[in-house]
């Protein structure tokens, strides 16, 4: 790939934070529009409101919770992609695999929270829904830590203290909105324990973005062949792939007797 182009995989962590922040402030202001909560700046409670704009308050009742379900879902999905395309990224750069792979693990568990969390309400199902509130949060947080780590170790096209100094900062930041939400939520004053966790989700996809800046270095391909009934087998594939691939993408190869071929093409570092 030119080092001059930027990958169109880019765009891929830029829409999940630019449509899930618009997502829940949409769900924000409905609820506010329907006196479901009173306003995030608001010195006291409106009369006759009587929750505290809590995300999870906020979605709780149509129509804002339809939107909010649909959000969540789709910043899961995006999470998701956004994992395992990470850690495609960073297997062949990375020599003990063991953090790549936690962090895999802790943001599938955090995706899989946010579909929990979604899809049960608070007044619906609250235990189910916390479950998910404590997932997303929990090793979501836990995420960040594992891919500051991973950036400033790595250290991809020499970019690894630009990128990660900031992610530090970040998961910093997110760490201290937890310990000040709970401690907040423990005392009673929900009116600034919603403000917390509204700048704790901020803060969560503002570092969901930043991965654009690596993702700009990388291109993902997947072809599909047709069936055979001759296979290699993975390190034969692998094998083949260094002995005459060796300038270009390093190429997966996954197998099945019952599906066809797939060739998964791994970030290129012929330019790294």
């Amino acid at each position: 790939m030119d080092g001059k182009k930027c990958s169109i995989w880019m765009f891929l962590p830029l829409v999940f934070t630019l449509f899930t922040s618009a997502g829940l402030w949409i769900v924000y202001f409905i609820a506010v529009e329907d006196d479901k909560i009173f306003p995030l700046n608001s010195a006291e409670r409106k009369p006759g409101v009587k929750h505290a704009p809590y995300i999870s308050i906020a979605g709780d009742e149509p129509p804002a919770s339809c939107v909010f379900s649909q959000v969540m879902n789709m910043a899961a999905f995006l999470a998701l992609v956004v994992a395992v395309l990470r850690f495609i990224q960073l297997k062949p750069k990375v020599l003990n695999p063991w953090l790549n792979i936690s962090g895999l693990v802790a943001l599938c568990l955090a995706s899989f929270g946010m579909t929990l969390l979604g899809n049960f309400q608070l007044t619906n199902d609250e235990e189910i829904h916390n479950v998910g509130t404590s997932l997303t949060f929990g090793f979501g947080t836990l995420t960040c830590w594992i891919q500051a780590a991973l950036t400033l170790k790595v250290n991809i096209k020499n970019e690894g203290r630009k990128v990660g100094i900031p992610r530090v900062i970040l998961s910093a930041s997110v760490t201290l909105c937890v310990v000040l939400y709970f401690i907040l939520m423990a005392q009673g004053i929900h009116l600034y324990a919603a403000r917390v966790q509204w700048g704790l989700v901020m803060c969560f996809l503002s570092y969901f973005g930043t991965f654009a800046v690596e993702f700009r270095h990388y291109r993902y391909e997947i072809v599909c062949s047709e069936y055979q009934e001759t296979f290699l087998s993975f390190s034969e594939s692998l094998s083949e792939a260094s002995e005459y691939q060796t300038d270009q993408h390093p190429l997966l190869f996954l197998s099945s007797s019952r599906i066809p071929d797939i060739l998964i093409t791994l970030p290129w570092a012929g330019q790294m």
